[in-house]
């Protein structure tokens, strides 16, 4: 059976409106990034964080998937074999396209997570400085996004299916940055046929490229796999 492991990172979500920390006049623009995004940023200013933070959610409550994210869905429902979806966002965008059982290697902006107990809920739209814990009650509530120097989450079931992929697509997404960088050495480790979908190509030694708006070139890559 063929399977398809398909990365996917801010490029697929930036036609949606969503700005990324490469982005001028976006959120990322205007704070640096080891002051937002790292757990030393949170230890030292825990209020700006959460503010941050609050200010992506009510960001990314207010946009829509994408042709890009919706074609993704379809190839999941519609290919005669597997098709994994990990994705470097947390915007949540490629389950509100339809996708399903979506690996979020970054976390993913509607949750929280106790930095005391490891207890994970639904984030309310705005957290406080020193929210509590609904398992243990500590003040210690984070978002439940991987920063700057944390590892990645479900990093060993993302190897497991990489280790049988046929095909592996990397879309919207760099991919040079470790560990997601090794993705595509993984999947030619095996034999599978690797791909990017990219404004421009990366030089990650991919077998092909696919080069223009992911809202165009994905469902169009979709439709040549489902042979439409």
């Amino acid at each position: 059976m063929e399977k398809i492991v398909i990365l996917t990172g801010a490029g697929i979500s930036a036609e949606s409106g969503l700005s990324t920390f490469r982005d001028e006049g976006g959120l990322w623009a205007q704070h640096r990034i080891e002051d937002v995004a790292t757990p030393e940023g949170f230890a030292r200013d825990p209020a700006l964080v959460q503010g941050f933070y609050n200010a992506r959610r009510v960001q990314a409550a207010k946009v829509v998937p994408n042709p890009a994210h919706r074609a993704l869905a379809r190839l999941q429902r519609d290919f005669p074999g597997e098709v994994v979806i990990v994705t470097q966002n947390v915007d949540g965008l490629h389950e509100a396209g339809g996708a399903q059982d979506v690996i979020h290697m970054h976390g993913i902006l509607s949750g929280a997570l106790c930095a005391s107990c490891g207890h994970r809920w639904t984030a309310p739209p705005e957290m406080e400085v020193d929210e509590p814990c609904p398992a243990c009650n500590a003040p210690t509530a984070r978002p439940d996004v991987v920063w700057f120097g944390e590892m990645p989450y479900h990093m060993e079931e993302i190897f497991d299916h990489l280790a049988s992929a046929t095909i592996f697509a990397a879309i919207g997404t760099s991919g040079q940055v470790y560990p997601a960088a090794a993705f595509v050495h993984e999947a030619h480790a095996v034999g599978a046929h690797t791909i990017e979908i990219n404004l421009e190509p990366t030089g990650g030694g991919f077998d092909d490229h696919l080069l223009g708006k992911a809202s165009e070139t994905v469902p169009k890559w979709v439709d040549r796999l489902l042979q439409i």
